[in-house]
């Protein structure tokens, strides 16, 4: 795959996605607007800002979310990151980028649902336009962690507004809501 042909989909699942509510629309038209005015919007060059793609893994049966201590934030995010050339999709971007971080293999799968959210934030490298995913956790294959990361932790629901930030809490409960 290209980036052309990425940048293609990411427009084809923005278009198609049903945000929930007026803020993740205005989110989604935004993204829009930025990868019509950026062909390489879903490339890490692209300094104006890119699409990334993420993945949160929850555990339902056990109430509990795998995050990550990402190593340069230095913060408890869901697995996630740069778009790639190889990427055929941004799910494929997202799981990819799970299955790395999460140590979890082809065991992990995104959820059908398509994205459940977006998430603009700015980083040290550039904006970031997140496009975010949630897979449940698959039952007997153990996390491990991967060079991008500090550690690699089960959190209960309730902790994860004490260890992660606003941006985890929105998609642990986007998450829930379609689980």
């Amino acid at each position: 795959m290209s980036l052309a042909e990425l940048h293609g989909d990411a427009v084809e699942v923005l278009k198609g996605w049903t945000a929930s509510d007026a803020q993740q629309e205005r989110l989604r038209d935004a993204y829009l607007e930025h990868l019509a005015a950026h062909p390489d919007g879903v490339a890490r060059a692209c300094a104006a800002g890119h699409l990334t793609a993420s993945t949160l893994v929850v555990d339902p049966p056990r109430q509990r979310v795998l995050l990550t201590l990402h190593r340069k934030l230095r913060m408890w995010l869901q697995m996630g990151g740069h778009c790639e050339d190889h990427d055929a999709t941004l799910a494929a971007a997202a799981l990819r980028e799970g299955r790395e971080e999460s140590g979890l293999g082809t065991a992990l799968t995104l959820l059908p649902v398509g994205p459940v959210r977006l998430d603009r934030h700015l980083t040290p490298c550039a904006w970031h336009l997140d496009v975010q995913y949630a897979a449940l956790a698959p039952e007997g294959v153990a996390p491990e962690i991967s060079d991008e990361s500090l550690d690699l932790r089960w959190f209960s629901f309730e902790e994860v507004p004490h260890v992660a930030d606003a941006s985890v809490v929105r998609l642990l409960e986007a998450t829930l809501a379609v689980v």
